[in-house]
């Protein structure tokens, strides 16, 4: 719990979490299932994920995986 109150845990937290927050709003006003559930993964790990460096490598690992499956399903 330490490392939950660094500056740079915060900064990334709050980069992701309004970003994850703007993909779940966008996904819940569009009924799109990829973009609400991207978002929803991307709050939570700024939620629970307490490294900036493990939280910025999963929302990016988010993103692209939300891009793939949109690549997939056409």
């Amino acid at each position: 719990m330490a490392n939950l109150f660094n500056s740079n845990t915060l900064f990334a937290s709050l980069i992701w979490g309004t970003l994850g927050s703007g993909i779940l709003l966008f996904g819940w006003k569009q009924k799109s299932v990829i973009p609400l559930t991207g978002g929803l993964l991307m709050v939570g790990g700024s939620y629970f994920i307490e490294s900036w460096l493990y939280m910025s490598v999963a929302s990016v690992i988010i993103m692209a995986g939300m891009y793939g499956w949109k690549q997939r399903t056409g």
